[in-house]
């Protein structure tokens, strides 16, 4: 009973639309018809300035850091707290309170690998970087970061800190970024069509 009540307090706080509550105050308009149309950092950023995306990025990553350490706190069980990461980032993609409509799980799935395996999410958030400084696609750098944080995982366990069971943060990772992808399916398709927006 606490393991299912873990998993569903990370959904709910995944769901927290924080991006879509900060253009709501500050422009007067729903962030959903701006856009790729997701309520995280980079369309606040077109929409409401950049203090506004900033402050959406820090707080989705803290909506996924809280999840892991709610997780780790009341159940240190490696299987739930695998299930409390990939609620915190399924809530933030499909959150309750907008319809099962919200943003693409990028700055939460970075919470949740800053306490999970921050040697991993710092590997992939340079080739994040690398990505978006060489084509200013945000968009592909988050897609590539997020299907290689599996790779790092892996790479972090066999060279730098290995775990005893890695099978939970595996999942973890290669489930997120699944879902990051599978979010972010829109923007696939503009830039195959080469209409993807560039910062």
């Amino acid at each position: 009973m606490r393991s299912l009540l873990v998993i569903i307090v990370a959904y709910l706080i995944g769901s927290i639309p924080f991006g879509y509550l900060i253009v709501r105050r500050k422009v007067g308009s729903d962030i959903r018809e701006t856009g790729s149309g997701g309520t995280g950092a980079t369309n606040v950023s077109r929409r409401a300035g950049k203090a506004a995306g900033v402050l959406t990025l820090v707080l989705d990553a803290l909506k996924g850091a809280a999840a892991m350490l709610i997780g780790e706190t009341v159940n240190g069980t490696g299987w739930v707290i695998t299930a409390a990461a990939i609620a915190v980032i399924a809530g933030h993609i499909f959150p309750v309170w907008l319809g099962f409509r919200g943003g693409k799980g990028v700055a939460t799935g970075v919470g949740v690998f800053l306490i999970a395996a921050p040697i991993a999410l710092l590997c992939a958030g340079v080739i994040f970087l690398a990505i978006v400084f060489l084509t200013r696609y945000v968009s592909l750098g988050s897609i590539i970061a997020a299907v290689l944080i599996p790779v790092f995982v892996w790479l972090q366990n066999v060279f730098v800190e290995p775990v005893a069971d890695l099978r939970p943060l595996l999942t973890a990772a290669i489930v997120g970024a699944l879902l990051i992808v599978f979010a972010h399916r829109g923007n696939i398709e503009r830039l195959a069509r080469g209409t993807e927006s560039q910062i």
